[in-house]
């Protein structure tokens, strides 16, 4: 398990090259007019994790297998697009399929990029799009509450708490509110949300793609968007588009580390997305290791050794005997596998055990 972001915005604001530079391709058409993205370019790569390497080291592992993340360019959005203007209806069903939205910001002053709206805003432009969003749930969340309301009025109880929810939902909408400000307070009201597949009820990573003279301070575009997400409980990140492009080409390392700290950067903006990314979403790493391959996996913060074995194959879950760990600072103190057992440090876990970020675990399972 990775994660799905679709990488949305107004046309022109650098979604197209953001997604070429972080999947460091050139699938997505990059080019200054409306629409240059009709279908949706799906680009994974390979998520930085220096542990994953360390571990690699001590175990002797043949191969390094990452967890992945996938990244969906999904086509520019522009008023109206909940009723169909330009690609809206496509573009809309292409982000229900994401767990997250990247929107892109375009946070920089060009005279030789045009702005759909001819001038730059990225409160006004996160608004359109987000109202987009919200009229498109309304419409969906309408037909939802129709097609349930004669069950409802009828002896089925279920069916009358889902009316309410649904309801609650509609109500929101209706005020202005995103379906994220609609809490669901127990498993079903949880089910019903994941069903109703709402957009504005996806977490939000906010990208404030700046020039290169303010990728390291950012400015006040940036920091009316700062104060914006902090309102919302989202994530924001300030990246240049432009930058990573040229990062994307370096082929070594140690190039690239040159090329960040010549930038002023300590870190490429691909790192500082899927870290943004992950608390987003609650995901954190756990690694297996053996002479064959060393892997990271990515699961919910909170899962079970059962269900972190899970993510490797159905079978691990459902034969879990129990879970040999060791924590990745045993792991590398002790040289790890033999050197933590000699310590004492590889500890048999049961059903109950919450997986820790870092742990290095092997299951034992019969199926």
């Amino acid at each position: 398990m990775g994660f799905n972001c679709g990488i949305v915005g107004l046309p022109n604001v650098g979604k197209s090259t953001l997604f070429n530079a972080l999947t460091a391709t050139a699938a997505a058409q990059a080019a200054n007019f409306p629409f240059c993205t009709i279908e949706p370019n799906v680009g994974r790569v390979a998520v930085p994790d220096a542990r994953l390497d360390q571990i690699s080291k001590i175990a002797s592992s043949a191969n390094i297998v990452p967890t992945q993340l996938e990244f969906v360019d999904i086509a520019g959005l522009v008023k109206g697009a909940s009723k169909g203007e330009g690609l809206g209806n496509q573009f809309l069903s292409n982000i229900r399929e994401t767990d997250a939205i990247i929107h892109v910001l375009r946070c920089f002053e060009d005279s030789d990029i045009t702005h759909v709206e001819g001038s730059v805003d990225p409160l006004r432009d996160a608004e359109t799009i987000e109202t987009e969003l919200m009229l498109a749930d309304l419409e969906s969340v309408s037909k939802q509450v129709a097609n349930i309301e004669r069950k409802a009025k009828g002896a089925d109880k279920e069916a009358k708490a889902q009316h309410e929810y649904m309801l609650r939902l509609r109500s929101a909408l209706e005020g202005g509110n995103t379906a994220r400000t609609v809490s669901a307070d127990n498993e079903d009201e949880m089910r019903w949300a994941k069903h109703a597949a709402l957009l504005t009820s996806k977490p939000v990573l906010y990208v404030c793609n700046v020039s290169e003279e303010d990728a390291a301070q950012g400015n006040d575009f940036t920091r009316s968007v700062e104060k914006m997400a902090a309102q919302q409980n989202a994530q924001m990140v300030v990246i240049c588009a432009a930058i990573e492009s040229e990062i994307s080409q370096l082929d070594s390392v140690e190039e690239r580390k040159e090329f960040l700290e010549a930038a002023g950067l300590e870190e490429a903006g691909l790192d500082r997305i899927i870290r943004a990314g992950y608390t987003l979403l609650g995901l954190q790493t756990y690694f297996t290791a053996g002479p064959k391959e060393a892997r990271a996996w990515t699961i919910p913060v909170g899962a079970t050794a059962p269900e972190a074995a899970g993510v490797i194959h159905t079978d691990f879950q459902k034969g879990f005997i129990k879970a040999e760990v060791i924590s990745f600072a045993d792991f590398v103190a002790l040289g790890g596998e033999q050197g933590a057992k000699e310590s004492g440090k590889m500890r048999q876990e049961g059903k109950s055990y919450i997986v820790a970020d870092g742990d290095v675990i092997l299951f034992r399972f019969n199926v």
